[in-house]
Order: C-alpha cells, then sequence, then structure tokens
C-alpha cells in the first residue's frame, strides 16, 4: 500500500540479528515502535502534547505476521495505516517493506488506548486527534 504515510527507515546491522542469520523478532518491534510514534505525531499527538497534558498512549494488543527474512544490510521502509477509531482507541497497522525487493517483510496490528497519565485511566482522544484520524482509516 504504497499511498500510505512513511513513519520509518532503516536498516538491518549484523547486531539485531539471531543465530539464525536474519531480523531478531525483538528488532521487528522496536522498529514497529519506532513508526508508532511518529505516526501518533502525524494524527495530532507529538511528545510535546502528550507531556504537556498528562497524556500517554498504551499498548493493549498487537499482532506480528513475519513474511519474509530480513538480513544484515537490508533496507527497509514502514508504512502505517489506520484501521479503525474509537473515544478512547486506536487500531492501527505497520507494513515493513524489504526496499530492494519491494516484498513485505512483516506486518503489524496494534491497538492502543489514550490514556490520562496523571490518573492512569483511559481517557478520550482530542477531537481534532479523532477528526483528522478518521479522514485516514484504511479499507483492507
Amino acid at each position: 500500500m504504497s499511498d500510505l504515510p512513511v513513519t520509518y527507515r532503516g536498516a538491518v546491522y549484523p547486531w539485531q540479528c539471531d543465530h539464525m542469520g536474519h531480523l531478531n523478532v525483538m528488532w521487528y518491534v522496536g522498529k514497529f515502535d519506532e513508526a508508532t510514534w511518529q505516526y501518533f505525531a502525524m494524527l495530532g499527538m507529538p511528545p510535546s502534547f502528550l507531556r504537556g497534558q498528562n497524556r500517554g498512549m498504551a499498548a493493549v494488543q498487537q499482532n506480528i505476521t513475519y513474511k519474509r527474512e530480513l538480513h544484515p544490510g537490508d533496507v527497509v521502509t514502514i508504512r502505517t495505516g489506520v484501521l479503525e477509531i474509537k473515544e478512547k482507541a486506536i487500531r492501527f497497522f505497520h507494513e515493513m517493506v524489504n526496499e530492494e525487493t519491494g516484498e513485505i517483510s512483516a506486518v503489524t496490528e496494534l491497538t492502543a488506548v489514550h490514556i490520562d497519565t496523571a490518573l492512569r485511566k483511559s481517557c478520550p482522544f482530542p477531537e481534532q486527534v479523532v477528526e483528522r484520524t478518521r479522514t485516514m482509516v484504511v479499507t483492507r
């Protein structure tokens, strides 16, 4: 889905690989996490907003499908899309692509909840975030 915004670009380093010679699962999660924070900023929730308003995002579910191995030196791009936004939760996905081959290496779908960090409870998204996000919902 090349029309999705790019939320991460990077490379696979040898120290990120396991004894099988491919990118270890912990690094897929890490790269997807970096993409998540970029995407939240695009939706109107940059770190300054979250800190300034005592807000945060808590992941409550993540499913990863591994499709193709990545090896040292591979260059990857992650693109992100929203599947659904509710009053206090968002469901979105990332696609990690091997830039040389164009193949999707992994896909993850996540659900996150908007929280009040002082109360440690879920809270509604700001209306401007909901409005912006609704215009970005992808049907898969």
